[in-house]
């Protein structure tokens, strides 16, 4: 079990990231509330070392992924959002432009938003991404540029380069 400097630490570095990663995956306030704590509780529970942050960080990626994947394949999950109720986090720090580029990220197929997601907005390359993710990373770099032309199609084209 963790101490409470460590777990102080860690929600320091990682909460923004965590929270993210939840709105983007389940669309609710609510649900990304419940998922950040158990992440949490889950990292305070575990025994788990790190070699690194980047170790440490991976770890939070992935368990909250996981977390959020349970919750959607919940049988019991009822509720539907809809996307402007997970932009409205974003809102402040948005202009129009990155909010449309956002919706569209966030209706993208799973398998594209997930990668999209962690290269765009958290930064990773996509060897970063296959490792994370447990693909290989030719799989990675064929659903990035899948994903890339899926936006461009999406946003009108020629504006919207990488």
């Amino acid at each position: 079990m963790r101490s409470d400097q460590q777990l102080s630490l860690a929600m320091e570095r990682y909460a923004d990231m965590v929270r993210r990663i939840c709105l983007v995956h389940l669309k609710s306030e609510a649900d990304t509330e419940d998922i950040f704590q158990e992440v949490f509780l889950k990292y305070v529970l575990s025994s788990q070392t790190f070699a690194s942050q980047e170790h440490e960080k991976a770890w939070f990626i992935r368990v909250s992924i996981n977390a959020c994947r349970d919750l959607i394949k919940n049988f019991f999950r009822k509720n539907v959002t809809g996307l402007d109720e997970v932009i409205e986090p974003f809102k402040d720090d948005l202009d129009d432009q990155r909010r449309e580029v956002l919706e569209v990220v966030l209706g993208l197929p799973k398998k594209y938003k997930d990668i999209i997601y962690l290269h765009y907005y958290e930064g990773y390359a996509a060897t970063e991404i296959a490792e994370i993710l447990g693909k290989k990373i030719n799989t990675v770099y064929t659903l990035l540029s899948r994903g890339r032309d899926l936006l461009r199609e999406e946003l009108g084209g020629e504006g919207y380069e990488e």
